[in-house]
């Protein structure tokens, strides 16, 4: 008698939540389709996109000197080998700059600095940064790096402006992957006797590195592909030589954006060509990122 009324009781619950379950497995099963259809709507645009650069530029990319020679008035003479060379240069010294110094105060942020007040609006000011238009980090980098520092619109200036574009994001993403590393892990490595730095060098940060890498893919391919900031530094969209730190330089968004103003038709060709440059480049940046995430990835 008592296990009849106690399985009675125990059923009860049962059949009264079964109904609630299967309405929030339908609803989950309405919302994942309709975000595979944005999805696929989101890919089949861009394919069309991808498609419609490589139609018109691939032939252009494949004739001989448009990767080797200077830019020229004449579409079907000229190239972008000074602009492909600023911008690698750009590439390098972002990575350089800008990794350092965030991943520097993210570990700050998260290991070092004291819960107060004003380690508070640092992280909001930081978060707040990551969402500023790029123009505004160019008005930023023309006022402290071309006039105050005095570097004139140089490879330089560009570099520092889009150092500060990554830097934010950089700063978050790497907060995050910090955070993400277990407590036990450094009350294990400060058990063994070992240091607040020698815990967060030998075992935060190797745990840590892919999830660093994937805000660095992130920043560096933005701020590779971003135009409106140089621009306001003064990249020019002629050289007959590549650039050095301290002199004007090209960059492939500059190249682009100066190739489609052209009325005549062969640039819109070049300008294709050169897109599909750029886009070589930051697959190229994001699959040797990618390698070095999954590699450092195994060593967990």
């Amino acid at each position: 008698m008592t296990n009849s009324i106690f399985q009675n009781n125990f059923q009860e619950p049962r059949e009264e939540f079964t109904p609630n379950i299967e309405k929030r497995e339908t609803t989950g099963k309405i919302f994942e389709i309709i975000f595979l259809i944005g999805l696929s709507i989101g890919l089949i645009v861009l394919a069309v996109l991808v498609f419609d650069v490589f139609k018109d530029g691939l032939g252009r990319l494949l004739t001989p000197g448009f990767l080797t020679e200077t830019p020229s008035r004449f579409p079907e003479q000229g190239g972008i080998r000074p602009a492909i060379f600023g911008s690698m240069l750009l590439a390098g010294l972002v990575m350089l700059i800008a990794v350092p110094i965030g991943v520097g105060a993210a570990l700050y942020l998260e290991e070092y600095a004291p819960k107060a007040w004003w380690t508070d609006i640092i992280e909001i000011n930081i978060s707040n940064l990551a969402g500023v238009p790029s123009i505004v980090y160019g008005l930023l980098g023309l006022g402290v790096f071309n006039y105050l520092l005095n570097f004139g619109p140089a490879l330089l200036s560009g570099a520092l402006t889009l150092s500060l574009l990554s830097l934010p994001v950089i700063i978050v993403t790497a907060r995050e992957a910090i955070r993400a590393v277990p407590d036990s892990l450094r009350q294990a490595s400060y058990g063994l006797g070992t240091t607040k730095w020698q815990t967060v060098w030998n075992h935060v940060l190797p745990y840590a590195v892919p999830g660093i890498l994937t805000g660095v893919i992130i920043s560096v391919s933005r701020a590779i592909g971003d135009a409106a900031s140089l621009i306001v530094i003064g990249a020019v969209s002629f050289l007959t030589f590549n650039p050095g730190l301290f002199q004007r330089f090209m960059a492939l968004p500059i190249q682009i954006y100066t190739y489609i103003t052209r009325p005549e038709p062969g640039f819109a060709e070049s300008a294709a060509a050169s897109i599909i440059v750029l886009l070589l480049l930051i697959l190229v940046l994001n699959g040797s990122a990618i390698y070095l995430r999954q590699r450092f990835s195994t060593f967990k």
